[in-house]
């Protein structure tokens, strides 16, 4: 038997990608904590605006081609995309330690953003088509704790450059990621009997489901007003998001009085450890909720959305390392709690034909909002002060969760079950239209 036929195949296609997925994060978060050790030699980046732009650009290039790497993500091999994305984002991470000059960078940054781009659509549409119902949001908070990892341990990226080089960590992280796309040729596979449909309660194939041109899958896409919330609470949660990704380590250093070499690895270290207890709370709570309620999954979020709040204006104001943490703590649990089912709240209301399109979007989107919070705080910052623009952004995520709580009302946990279900009903009444005439 091949292996991609084995029972516990979806959970290595988990484990393969959460690799990928702890080197998506962490290739784009050493720069971040690397600033100073990089700007000794690269002086435009002493400057925090250079600063934002260059990790700005990231986001907004990002951001563009999201939408399109879900709708190609929906129609090409996942496996091709995901090997393909992780080895060339692997190559210019190498590339950025030969880089001597600000518009290198910029230029290097923005090519990394294009490479990415195309791996979240495509890994978590395909987890989401291994995993229909049981373990979904387990499987797919598992892997983005992959991504907390990530960003934990970019935040060491400081500590290895003083010890190394800047030069040289770029360099060894970005050939591990080569070595890595190697090894996916090998092991990941495609969902087998993708573009299939399964009959009601069954795995059993029926048949292929229709094929749809992209301007079809748009249409039905843009045209679900249910998608308009998700996407408006998933790119409100990604103005926090992004803003602890890439300045919660200058916070900490500015808030504690410390060194980057230590405020670096603290801030994504906290927030990495407790949205991986987020997950590892959400990702089962929520796949026992939805057997009981149907909105199980959405109440899970809702949730994980409702802790970050208070934790926001926590960091934001504190000036004690333990209450600090402890916020840091708190938005790390709701967080993860909350990321643990953006996929599959989407799966109630989108069909597998659209999935990778629609996160496109809300990948897209999150992104551009983190692109301008990233470059308003690199302004802001030494105006009216980082910490106050932390606190406000709670205001942003309670109009977020009032929606999601408010408008989300799902008739099943999975919308390809839901279509099964009308199609199969309106061949019964056919049936019995026939033999009635």
């Amino acid at each position: 038997m091949k292996l991609q036929e084995k029972k516990f195949y979806p959970w290595i296609v988990v484990g393969l990608l959460w690799v990928v997925a702890l080197l998506n994060y962490m290739d784009r978060q050493m720069l971040s904590t690397m600033q100073m050790n990089i700007a000794n030699d690269i002086t435009a980046l002493q400057n925090a605006e250079a600063f934002g732009a260059l990790m700005a650009i990231f986001l907004w290039v990002y951001g563009f081609f999201s939408p399109f790497s879900g709708a190609v993500a929906d129609r090409m091999s996942r496996k091709w995309l995901i090997v393909g994305s992780l080895g060339v984002w692997s190559a210019v991470t190498f590339l950025m330690g030969y880089c001597t000059e600000f518009s290198q960078l910029m230029w290097l940054r923005g090519i990394m953003g294009i490479s990415e781009a195309l791996y979240i659509p495509s890994a978590l549409s395909l987890i989401a088509d291994f995993f229909t119902g049981k373990g979904r949001s387990l499987a797919i908070g598992l892997h983005m704790t992959g991504l907390y990892c990530g960003q934990a341990l970019g935040g060491f990226g400081a500590l290895v450059a003083t010890s190394w080089s800047w030069q040289s960590t770029f360099h060894w992280f970005g050939i591990i990621g080569v070595v890595y796309a190697f090894i996916l040729i090998f092991l990941l596979f495609e969902k087998e009997g993708r573009g299939s449909q399964k009959a009601s309660g069954t795995n059993k194939q029926i048949g292929p489901k229709a094929k749809e041109s992209v301007i079809q899958s748009l249409a039905a896409v843009l045209s679900n007003v249910a998608f308009w919330v998700i996407l408006f609470f998933f790119a409100t949660s990604s103005i926090p998001g992004w803003a602890t990704k890439n300045w919660l380590p200058t916070l900490f250093r500015d808030n504690l009085n410390m060194g980057m070499e230590w405020a670096g690895p603290m801030a994504t270290l906290t927030i990495a450890v407790s949205s991986f207890i987020g997950v590892m709370l959400g990702g089962p709570l929520s796949d026992r909720w939805v057997k009981k309620n149907v909105r199980g999954r959405i109440y899970t979020s809702a949730i994980g959305l409702a802790m970050m709040i208070p934790s926001l204006v926590l960091i934001g104001l504190a000036h004690n390392a333990v209450l600090s943490i402890l916020a840091g703590l708190l938005f790390g649990v709701g967080y993860g709690m909350f990321d643990a089912n953006n996929m599959p709240i989407l799966c109630q209301f989108v069909s597998s034909r659209q999935r990778a399109m629609a996160y496109g979007f809300m990948n897209s989107l999150g992104v551009i909002m983190g692109a301008v919070t990233t470059q308003v705080l690199g302004g802001l910052s030494e105006s009216i002060g980082l910490g106050k623009c932390f606190a406000l952004m709670g205001i942003i995520l309670l109009i977020a969760l009032i929606l999601q709580l408010g408008v989300l009302k799902p008739e099943s946990d999975d919308k390809d079950g839901e279509e099964t279900d009308n199609e199969s009903r309106r061949a019964l009444d056919l049936e019995a239209e026939t033999a009635e005439a």
